[in-house]
């Protein structure tokens, strides 16, 4: 699956160039030209990445990063800053951003940036691609489940996605919101996170997980889903 990288950038011509290179380096790309339209893909729509500049119109790129932290507190962020705003710099690592870029910047450096932010991010792990649970093995390749007496069950492709996701992200309880927007890739207001129950279900129902008392997947009242964290 691609790495999906947002771009909230008011000058267009810097927006076009950016969007340009990381399509042509492989990533898929969307695009906000303001900040109320970069305040609702930064909260709202799924991505792996944001790249943000903080000088925009409607919203400032700090009450973005701010709010960002707060619904989507491991995202990745690089923030984009003009030359000589060593104040700008300073406050958006403050307020999170794991790296900045300074502008004029060229597309060599920017995507080794990237590139190295994405490989320390916490939410790394969806190019995963087996699953060891108690009782079997999951090979998220072949959507096919093993277990331990020979068995074998078949798993869709949403449910190898699902699965793939919360064990890269074990011992981290997941919002349902947060599957919708990373899995789904969907903005939660245009699908029920019922359906995100649904799944689960089916999942467990596969992975012989007690719905009852589940130990694969579990439940965190209040907050989503969490997958167990392998014992060390």
């Amino acid at each position: 699956m691609k790495k999906r990288i947002a771009v909230v950038e008011d000058d267009k011509s810097i927006r076009r160039g950016l969007v340009d290179a990381l399509t042509f380096a492989g990533y898929d790309v969307i695009e906000a030209a303001d900040g109320k339209e970069g305040m609702r893909v930064a909260v709202r729509v799924g991505y792996d990445m944001l790249l943000l500049d903080l000088v925009l119109p409607g919203a400032s790129g700090m009450e973005i990063l701010a709010a960002v932290r707060t619904s989507r507190p491991t995202v990745p962020v690089i923030v984009l800053t003009a030359k000589g705003d060593e104040i700008d710099r300073v406050k958006g690592l403050t307020l999170g951003a794991d790296d900045y870029v300074v502008k004029p910047f060229s597309v060599k450096e920017l995507l080794a940036r990237i590139e190295a932010v994405l490989r320390r991010s916490p939410e790394r792990g969806t190019d995963l691609k087996r699953v060891t649970f108690a009782g079997g093995t999951a090979d998220l390749d072949r959507r096919e489940i093993k277990f331990t007496n020979g068995k074998t069950c078949e798993l869709s492709e949403r449910e190898a996605d699902i699965l793939r996701y919360v064990a890269g992200n074990a011992g981290r309880a997941i919002s349902r919101t947060e599957l919708l927007t990373r899995v789904w890739r969907i903005d939660p207001e245009h699908m029920e996170t019922r359906t995100i129950d649904m799944h689960i279900a089916r999942l467990r129902e596969k992975l012989k997980d007690d719905p009852s008392d589940p130990k694969i997947i579990m439940t965190v009242h209040g907050k989503g889903y969490m997958f167990a964290a392998p014992k060390k």
